[in-house]
């Protein structure tokens, strides 16, 4: 293996989430592919589609050449219409065909991953024509695989993977964000402190302090007087940071204790993913 170290938990990730995914949906009939998920517009044949592209973009297979229709109602911006090219395209494959071509790009990936020895600082080509380094791009698309194997779970009532080492990258990748959420966002007072405690398969204390030029911060530590904190599981943070449900939907599941206002913005803004 030449894999780099560094990259080596997100390669890790990856596989546990792909073989998850493949193993959901390989017995699946053809009407189950057309079951809803919590992914705003798509279906699961339209998250395996997605999936799919994504990886063929790491193995730099050159983008569909493809015009979508005009009447996709969750389609409103250039960024979704990158996205949902690899997914329209797949629109009226078979169950067979998804199966096939999963399991061919998987094989793919394995055998691009092996063969890896490139640094985690090299550049490579990222999604929009844009540029990141490897390490990035690895640790994104852990992170995006995991949150669609989720969704998957979710439309064919499969939980499971909630700690998982994809769950374990998504935890960090999500609270690399909530230091904006909170004191951009949510424009949470400065020289304030805000606590997040999250239970369930994956278990955290986080607090965010707003410094006195309103800038937010990731700690360990928990605060004493914080202006707010925010109480809930695992799974409901996910869904609700990857804009799976809205505050109000899970307004059962989450106990927020400080000042209403401050803790509605917090919830309001809490979708980090595209």
């Amino acid at each position: 293996m030449s894999l780099h170290p560094t990259l080596q938990p997100y390669a890790d990730a990856w596989t546990h989430s792909i073989e998850a995914i493949s193993e959901l949906v390989t017995p699946l009939v053809e009407g189950e592919w057309n079951r809803r998920t919590p992914c705003p517009g798509w279906s699961v044949r339209d998250v395996v589609s997605h999936v799919i592209g994504l990886d063929c973009e790491m193995l730099g297979d050159p983008r569909p050449i493809h015009t979508l229709p005009r009447d996709l109602y969750h389609v409103t911006n250039e960024q979704q219409r990158y996205t949902e090219m690899q997914v329209d395209v797949r629109r009226h494959h078979t169950a067979p065909e998804m199966t096939s071509e999963l399991e061919y790009v998987i094989i793919r990936r394995n055998r691009q991953l092996r063969n890896e020895s490139r640094d985690p600082g090299a550049k490579v080509r990222g999604p929009y024509g844009s540029e990141l380094t490897l390490e990035e791009s690895m640790r994104r698309h852990a992170f995006d695989v995991w949150v669609h194997e989720q969704d998957l779970r979710a439309a064919l009532g499969r939980p499971g993977s909630l700690d998982s080492p994809g769950a374990h990258i998504a935890r960090d990748y999500l609270l690399a964000e909530l230091p904006a959420v909170v004191a951009e966002k949510a424009d949470a007072p400065r020289s304030s402190a805000v606590v997040f405690d999250v239970h369930g398969p994956i278990e955290f204390l986080r607090t965010i302090r707003v410094d006195i030029q309103g800038r937010g911060t990731l700690e360990t530590a928990p605060a004493l007087g914080p202006a707010a904190t925010l109480t809930l599981d695992w799974e409901t943070y996910v869904r609700l940071a990857c804009g799976r449900v809205t505050p109000d939907a899970v307004a059962d599941r989450v106990k927020a204790e400080g000042e209403p206002q401050l803790t509605a913005a917090i919830l309001s803004n809490f979708t980090v993913t595209p």
